[in-house]
Parts: C-alpha cells; sequence; structure tokens
C-alpha cells in the first residue's frame, strides 16, 4: 500500500467472522471513530454476506462523520478466505461505490493474530464459529496446522455433532442425564427415539442453518463438562488434545524455545476450555515451552493494526491502549 500522511484520513479495519461482521473506522493518531456488528461475511454462513459487509462498512463510515475518500486503507479478515480461488466472492465484501483505498484481504485468522499478538512472533488458536490454528514464527513466515493437513475440530458445530452423534449411539452415563436432557429440549424432542427420527431427516434440511443450528448447541456442552458430565468431557477433551497437537505441530517451526499462544474463540473461551488448557501460565510441550497468554487486543483492532502499518505509521503506545478500549 502506499504511504500516506494526511491526519485527515481514516483506516477501515475488517474482522469478517462466520457469526459476525465487526467492523472499526480509526483515524491515523490512533482514536477509534467507530464501530458496528453486522451478521456474517462468509457465503459459506451466510447468503447475505456481501450486503452484511458493506453496510456495516458503510454504517462505520457514517457514524465516523466521514466520507469514502477519506479512508486511506482498508484491511478485511474474512472466514473462509483460504485460496486463490476464493478471490471471486471475497473481493467484492468490500466493493463499496467510491470505495477506491488500498485494500488488503486476507484470512481472519490473520487480523487475529495481529491483535491478539501485536503483530509479533507466536500462535493463535481460534476456536468459535470456525476452527484454525495459525502462527507467525520469528523470520515473519507465515504457517496454519491446515498447511500439514491437520485440522482441529473444536468448532462450535463439531463438538455439537460429536456429542449429539454419542447420545445417539448410546454412549451415557448416569452423570450425562442433565446434557441429554437439555439436548432433547434444544431440538424440540420428548425422547432420544425422536432425536433419532429427526437425525435420519437430517436435523434441519438446510445445510448453513443446520451448522448454525448446531453451533447453538455447543455453550450447552462446554457448561455440561464443567458440571461433571462424562460426555461433555470426553467431546471436549478430545477437541483440546487436537488443539495442542495442533500448537505443537506449528511450534516446530520457531527457533526461540518458548513461543506464546493466544486463543479466541466463543468454544477456547469457555471455562472448561480455559481450565484445561491452562491459559496464562507456562506449559512445557513435546516441541517447545508455551506461554498461554490473553489476547492483546480483538481481530477488529489488529485489522486497523495492520492498516496503519501498512501505510506505514508509527505505533505509539497510546494508539495501542485506543483501540483496545473499543465496545
Amino acid at each position: 500500500m502506499e504511504q500516506r500522511t494526511d491526519n485527515e484520513g481514516i483506516v477501515i479495519g475488517i474482522d469478517g467472522g462466520g457469526t459476525h461482521t465487526r467492523v472499526m473506522a480509526a483515524d491515523l493518531n490512533g482514536n477509534v471513530l467507530s464501530y458496528v456488528e453486522k451478521g456474517a461475511s462468509s457465503i459459506y454462513k451466510d447468503v447475505h454476506a456481501k450486503e452484511n459487509v458493506r453496510s456495516a462498512i458503510e454504517e462505520a463510515l457514517r457514524l465516523a462523520g466521514s466520507e469514502v475518500s477519506d479512508v486511506f486503507a482498508l484491511v478485511a479478515g474474512i472466514a473462509g478466505y483460504d485460496s486463490e480461488a476464493d478471490k471471486e466472492w471475497v473481493l467484492p465484501l468490500t466493493e463499496v461505490e467510491g470505495l477506491d483505498c488500498p485494500k488488503r484481504h486476507v484470512n481472519d485468522a490473520v487480523v487475529a493474530h495481529a491483535g491478539a499478538l501485536l503483530t509479533e512472533p507466536g500462535i493463535v488458536v481460534i476456536a468459535g464459529t470456525g476452527s484454525i490454528i495459525y502462527a507467525v514464527n520469528e523470520d515473519g513466515r507465515a504457517i496454519r496446522n491446515y498447511d500439514l493437513h491437520h485440522y482441529a475440530a473444536t468448532a462450535a458445530r463439531t463438538i455439537a455433532y460429536e456429542t449429539v452423534y454419542e447420545i445417539l449411539a448410546g454412549n451415557i452415563e448416569s452423570q450425562d442425564q442433565a446434557l441429554v436432557r437439555e439436548t432433547l429440549q434444544f431440538w424440540g424432542a420428548a425422547s432420544i427415539r425422536e432425536l433419532s427420527a429427526l437425525a435420519l431427516q437430517g436435523f434441519v434440511p438446510d445445510e448453513r442453518e443446520r451448522n448454525r443450528r448446531f453451533a447453538q448447541l455447543a455453550p450447552i456442552i462446554t457448561r455440561a463438562a464443567m458440571q461433571h458430565s462424562p460426555l461433555a468431557q470426553k467431546v471436549c477433551d478430545r477437541a483440546i488434545h487436537q488443539i495442542e497437537v495442533g500448537v505443537e505441530l506449528l511450534g516446530a517451526y520457531f527457533n526461540a524455545s518458548e513461543v506464546s499462544v493466544a486463543f479466541i474463540g466463543s468454544v477456547v473461551d469457555s471455562r472448561y476450555y480455559r481450565q484445561q488448557l491452562r491459559r496464562g501460565r507456562q506449559k512445557a510441550g513435546n516441541n517447545k515451552a508455551y506461554w498461554y497468554i490473553e489476547p492483546a487486543l480483538s481481530p477488529v483492532a489488529g485489522a486497523v493494526l495492520l492498516a496503519w502499518k501498512a501505510l506505514k505509521l508509527p505505533i505509539a503506545s497510546d494508539m495501542l491502549v485506543q483501540l483496545s478500549r473499543h465496545p
């Protein structure tokens, strides 16, 4: 991106997830001017993704009291942007009339990493609507667990599917009864037999809606794990182990003996996951020692930070403080 120095300009950061689109406008002095939330940015989650992102940008500009011509740089992290072929649907997301500034589109893990680790080397684990483990090592090399054909099946919908399958398979104990009752109630089924019949019908005909519904079940499962449900703990522990394997895989690509790891997302932010991952403490692994830290900034603030860096602005500590205070 071309460097600009006019202090009247602004930048736009976008965290486009599978559930929400978050847009932030900030000026070149570090002041957050507006913050907007809309529906999903990924076409795999919402057929209205393009409208969601464009309307969020327009509303952020309006609330900031700015015009499209005031925008010097835009950075958008978009869930599901995994290959060159995805540009076909990703680039049109930010095509707002008159918004001709330099734009950078990346996977949403990139802006999450930038915010969580302030663009410093380390690993970010994202487990919410989606699941990805993303690292940037000391040489600036970006590596995803996907690059090694590894997937940590810990997205909200994934642990929900696994739990329902275990219930249907009869793998339940007396301490799981509360979880079973809540799951049946969630699906409007009077018995496991009724749930089995619903499963045979595909639960919900539309795939997007089915995945969305399963994702809504996840908080019930992570809460049940905290309440000592053996089934919920088994499902969550399997997912947590896959996270730990993914972190070790990427940790091997760092030169340092200790690697910072941050966690982002509704699943990994649950009490049970936090407890099991021992966040905020050092943990010795097979390849490295890992320091589990809280994210410094949100992903959308990370997008703003990357936009400032693209303009080669000096990032002062007070600018980071102001970013951290946004809604």
